[in-house]
C-alpha cells in the first residue's frame, strides 16, 4: 500500500510540474515506487520483468534527461525557438515510456511475467503521466500520425498468434493508446472519458482473470465451461473493449471517429477503423471458442459460488457507473 501510494504521488508531481525537471522526478519516483509492487516471492518472471522494467525506462528516463538539457541549451542559443529534432526525442522517450509502437520491444515481455493486479497498474495508471505529457506537446501531426499507423499494424498483427492473455491484453492496450493519442489532437474531455471507458473494462476483464485463476488462452475453455453467465460476461467485456456496436466500448471511438472526419482527417480515420478490425478479431475468437465448444474436462476453478457472486456483482457495478458518465457527458 506504501509504495502504490508513492506511485500516485509520483504520476500526480509530473502532471501538476511547471517545469521539465519537476515532470522528469515525477516519472522518477513513480518508476522507483512500481518495481517492489512487481517482486514477488518464489517467482522468477516476475524478477526478470521488474529488471526489464527497470532497464528500459531508466534507458528511457535517462534521453528524457539529454532531451531536455538539449532543450534548454537551445532556449539560451536561438532565443525562444527550439529544434524539431529536439522535441520529437522527447516525444519519443514519453511514447516509449507509454509502451507505443514502435518503441512496444518491452511491454509484452514485462507484462508476461506479472500477476493480474500488476497487470492492471501497467495497463491502467501507468499511461497516465506519459498521455498527460505528450498531451501538452501534440504540435507534431505527422509524427504523431505515424506512431498511430505503427501501433495499430503492430497491435493488430503480433495479437493474432497469441496464446497468452495477459499479451493479447498487451497488444490490445497498444492499439487503444493509439486511438487514445488521436483523440489528444482535438479534445482532452474525449480523452480522459475513451481513457475511463477503457480502465473499467480492463479491470472487469482482469478481475475475472484473478478470480477464475486464468492466464491462457485453452483455461478459458475450461474454466467457463456451462457456466452461462461468465460466458455472457466475458464475452460482453470483450465486445465492448473491442468497440463493436451497440456496446458501450463503441462511444468514445464512435466520437473520436467523428471529430477526426470533421478535422478532414479521413485516410487517417479509414486506415484506423480497418486496422482495429485486427484486433477485433482475435477477441471474436476467444468468444466464438467460449460459446460455441464445450468440453468435458473437469473444472476445478468455477465451482465457487462466492467468486462468481463477486464476478456478477462488479460487472453490474462498473457497467451502471459507465451509463451514468455517458449520460452526464451527452447532458455537458
Amino acid at each position: 500500500m506504501l509504495f502504490f501510494i508513492i506511485l500516485m504521488i509520483g504520476s500526480l508531481i509530473s502532471i501538476s510540474s511547471n517545469s521539465w525537471m519537476g515532470m522528469w522526478l515525477g516519472l522518477e519516483i513513480n518508476l522507483l515506487a512500481f518495481i517492489p509492487l512487481i517482486q514477488e516471492k518464489n517467482n522468477t518472471y516476475a524478477s526478470e520483468s521488474s529488471l526489464k522494467y527497470f532497464l528500459t525506462q531508466a534507458l528511457a528516463s535517462i534521453i528524457l534527461l539529454f532531451s531536455l538539457i538539449f532543450m534548454a541549451k537551445n532556449l539560451l542559443v536561438m532565443k525562444n525557438t527550439i529544434d524539431n529534432s529536439i522535441m520529437i526525442m522527447f516525444n519519443s522517450t514519453l511514447l516509449t515510456k507509454m509502451g507505443m509502437a514502435p518503441f512496444h520491444f518491452w511491454f509484452p515481455e514485462v507484462i508476461e511475467g506479472l500477476n493480474w493486479l500488476n497487470c492492471l497498474i501497467l495497463l491502467t495508471w501507468q499511461k497516465i503521466t506519459p498521455m498527460i505529457l505528450v498531451m501538452y506537446n501534440m504540435k507534431f501531426q505527422y509524427f504523431f500520425m505515424t506512431i498511430i499507423i505503427f501501433s495499430m499494424l503492430i497491435s493488430g498483427f503480433m495479437g493474432l498468434n497469441q496464446v497468452s492473455l495477459r499479451k493479447i491484453l498487451a497488444y490490445s492496450s497498444i492499439n487503444h493508446m493509439a486511438w487514445m493519442i488521436s483523440t489528444m489532437f482535438f479534445s482532452e474531455t474525449i480523452w480522459l472519458y475513451y481513457f475511463i471507458v477503457y480502465s473499467i473494462l480492463t479491470m472487469n476483464i482482469l478481475i475475472m482473470f484473478k478470480l477464475l485463476n486464468i492466464f491462457y488462452y485453452n483455461q478459458i475453455l475450461v474454466s467457463l465451461n456451462k457456466n452461462f453467465m461468465m460466458k455472457f460476461l466475458f464475452s460482453f467485456n470483450f465486445l465492448s473493449l473491442g468497440g463493436l456496436p451497440p456496446f458501450l466500448g463503441f462511444f468514445p471511438k464512435w466520437l473520436t471517429i467523428q471529430y477526426l472526419i470533421n478535422s478532414n482527417w479521413i485516410l487517417l480515420t479509414f486506415m484506423m477503423i480497418l486496422l482495429t478490425l485486427l484486433t477485433l478479431f482475435y477477441y471474436m475468437r476467444l468468444i466464438f471458442n467460449i460459446l460455441i465448444i464445450s468440453t468435458n474436462e473437469i473444472n476445478y476453478f468455477t465451482n465457487n459460488i462466492f467468486k462468481n457472486f463477486l464476478i456478477i456483482i462488479f460487472n453490474i457495478s462498473s457497467l451502471s457507473s459507465l451509463l451514468l458518465i455517458s449520460l452526464t457527458f451527452n447532458f455537458t
